[in-house]
């Protein structure tokens, strides 16, 4: 009778290629979480860049009526101060129509219509028409600068000043109720950089910080400064921080410490990916029920990819 009794040999043989199996299937099933990671980051960029694309297409479209309204406002003024004139030309004249009934009808009139009052109002009233156009006209000027799509990924110089004002301008909604911001800017040089995706990086640490804030109202400080040919941003709050063993994962894709609703857990990872690509750097120092600060550091010249 024969029997089939594998050698020793045959065994080690046997387990060397399980081994190897079992490690080639980690490997794989670590390329597809990469896979899968790099194709949720593409669709969130890509999603953003359409929001991007319609924001400038409204913006734009709401500045040509503005521009007009703005042009046909300051003509307004113009014709006002002309009737201003012959208002008090008018009532120069009045005196030569002592006794007249003409000059007791206009002094009726007069108390009527109120006139002193209009004459006090109406430039009040157009100051502040003035100045509310003025408002919306910077509103859409920081709606088109924050969502300018850069679809030649074209490395430009810009003030990151401006990038920050234009971003707070446009999260203000999600902040005023929330916190005072302090800004503490320093004397940086322009970079070299895609704008808008910075812009996206300062809306997620903004957002973020007015989110960290639980009690009735807190404050947000920016910094900026330079260091060597870098320079480097703040975004620190007093809100109600970050947990220690939440530190260390907190740029991981769809890892967030909000509510089931209120966050995607991408914001974070993207803001990394985004400072990566300028071969930047972010980091997070925090203490619960003290804050969090969040530094970006970003090189002024960009480095091109070797």
């Amino acid at each position: 009778m024969d029997f089939n009794v594998q050698s020793p040999h045959e065994d080690d043989a046997m387990d060397d290629r399980v081994r190897e199996l079992l490690r080639a299937n980690e490997e794989l099933k670590q390329l597809n979480a990469r896979l899968s990671d790099a194709q949720d980051k593409l669709m969130q960029s890509e999603k953003l860049a359409s929001i991007g694309q319609l924001a400038a297409g409204v913006a734009h479209e709401i500045n040509n009526p503005i521009g007009f309204i703005f042009s046909n406002f300051t003509t307004l003024e113009r014709y006002l101060g002309d009737l201003f004139q012959m208002l008090q030309a008018y009532e120069e004249a009045e005196a030569a129509l002592a006794g007249s009934p003409i000059l007791a009808r206009l002094q009726m009139l007069r108390v009527k219509i109120e006139l002193d009052f209009l004459k006090e109002d109406i430039p009040t009233l157009m100051n502040e028409s003035r100045d509310g156009i003025s408002r919306v006209r910077n509103i859409v000027q920081n709606l088109k600068d924050f969502s300018r799509v850069d679809t030649s990924q074209k490395w430009v110089r810009a003030d990151i000043h401006h990038g920050i004002d234009s971003t707070l301008n446009i999260v203000n909604n999600e902040i005023k109720y929330q916190a005072d911001v302090v800004k503490l800017y320093g004397d940086v040089p322009d970079i070299e950089c895609l704008p808008s995706e910075l812009n996206q990086v300062f809306m997620n640490l903004l957002v973020n910080a007015a989110h960290s804030i639980q009690r009735e109202r807190g404050t947000i400080t920016i910094r900026t400064g330079t260091q060597d040919e870098q320079v480097w941003i703040e975004i620190q709050d007093d809100g109600g921080g970050i947990a220690q063993e939440n530190l260390s994962r907190i740029f991981d894709p769809f890892f967030t410490t909000k509510p089931v609703g209120k966050g995607t857990g991408l914001g974070l990872s993207l803001s990394y990916g985004i400072v990566k690509k300028h071969h930047g750097q972010i980091d997070v120092t925090s203490e619960v029920g003290t804050g969090t600060r969040f530094r970006v550091t970003l090189p002024v010249h960009h480095i091109e990819e070797g």
